[in-house]
Order: structure tokens, then sequence, then C-alpha cells
């Protein structure tokens, strides 16, 4: 009998049974996607929350996706427990409201600031274009957007999410959600190829190296509040695109 095999015999099992003990077996089995989801959303989070709190949430999550996984979906596990934890998450941040009333302000007016801009140029605009779209000084709109890196992240895992979550409960096939897959990545991969060089930089190392903030402030030998602007500037773009992928 193959791994896949094993455990699509696992879960046949527990839907027959549903015996505690298997449920916890199968959730122990699958605590990896638990640690993965909370790591690749820790922007997010990072300032407010401990990763201990975040995989508490995860593993609650896990447990639920186990006991309401329905194997004639023909979705793997893997793909519906990651959207059921990456929900949870994002939906405890939210409850939390960490981030300041000003800050989400800011964030809705800059994206439609940004989104006026692009439609208006047909480009990636320059801080400076935004600045006096905004009327105000760039110095105050760079400060704005490095205190809008958590904010922009949260944003952005919720389009994701959402949109995942929508195919997902609309009865997606393993077909559709592989399609889903490849044509998100190819949308994300042509909306960073606009970016600036540098935009791309933070991009890879911060949702590819995994690396944080900090540690990419001081690869790149600048300040984190750097760090923090280019990603909610490049955010903006990654964020138009797949919105328009979405509608």
């Amino acid at each position: 009998m193959s791994e896949t095999q094993s455990q699509l015999a696992l879960f046949e099992q527990y839907r027959l049974t549903r015996d505690v003990g298997l449920r916890n077996d199968i959730v122990l089995r699958y605590m990896d996607i638990v640690r993965y989801v909370a790591e690749s959303t820790r922007g997010i989070y990072c300032k407010y929350a401990e990763m201990d709190d975040i995989v508490n949430e995860g593993v609650l999550a896990l447990i639920k996706a186990v006991e309401t996984y329905d194997l004639e979906r023909g979705v793997k596990f893997d793909t519906y427990a990651a959207i059921r934890v990456k929900g949870a998450i994002i939906d405890f941040v939210r409850k939390q409201d960490w981030i300041p009333r000003r800050i989400r302000h800011f964030g809705h007016t800059l994206d439609t600031a940004y989104n006026e801009l692009y439609a208006k140029l047909d480009r990636h605009p320059t801080n400076q274009e935004l600045a006096d779209y905004l009327e105000m000084p760039k110095e105050k709109l760079l400060r704005a957007m490095a205190d809008l890196a958590g904010a922009a992240t949260l944003s952005f895992e919720e389009l994701l999410y959402e949109d995942n979550f929508e195919d997902m409960e609309q009865g997606g096939s393993a077909a559709d959600q592989e399609m889903y897959d490849k044509e998100l990545k190819e949308v994300l991969t042509a909306a960073i190829n606009e970016l600036k060089p540098r935009e791309k930089q933070v991009i890879s190392l911060y949702y590819y190296e995994r690396l944080k903030f900090g540690d990419i402030a001081k690869v790149l030998n600048v300040s984190e509040s750097r760090i923090c602007q280019i990603h909610s500037k490049a955010m903006l773009l990654l964020k138009r695109k797949l919105k328009e992928y979405i509608d």
C-alpha cells in the first residue's frame, strides 16, 4: 500500500469510527502544515503575538479540518487543511484588532490612491507620485508605509485565503485546485516582474527565503523601517494584480 493509500485509509477509518485517538494520530501526522502556515503568515502577527499562540490556533483548526474532511470531494487533505489553518490564523489576528485605526485608514487611502494612479499611468507609480497625489510630504508617506507593513501583509493574505476558501467551498476538484494554483503563480510572477529590483529582492527574501524584516535589513544594509516601507509599496502592486485575477 502506498503512502497516499495509507493516508486515505486512515481518513476512511476515522470517518467510520470517529475514534478520537485515531483523529489525534492524524493530527500529529500533519502538524508540519500548522508550522508551515504559522511561519509563512508571520508578517501579520510577528509584532503582536508569539509563535506558540499562533500554532495553538492552527492546531485547533487542524483538528477541525480532520473532523470535517470529505474524501469524496477529491481535494488533497494537505490543501484543505492548509486553507483551514490559514483562515483560523487570519480570523484570530482580526479579532485581536492589533492594527491601530489610523494605520488601517491610511492603508485604505493608499490602496485607493495607488489603484487610481496605476489606472491613469498604466504602471507602478513612484513614491513621489503617490505623495503628490495624496498631497503629503514624501517623507511622511514613507514613514506611514513603514508602519503599514503588517496590515499590508494581512490584507494580501486575506485576499489569498478568501478566494481559495470560496473555490474550495464551491466544490472545486483536485484538478481545479491545481489549475488555480498554476494560474495564481503565473499572475503573481508577472506582478513581481513589474516591481523595481529592490522591491523584488525584499519580496524574494521575505516570502521565499522566509527572512524577517530585521534580517533582510541586515542583508541589504538598510534600516528595518526602510525594508517595511519597500515591502508595503510592493504589496500594493501584488494586491492589485491578485484582485484583478479574482474579480
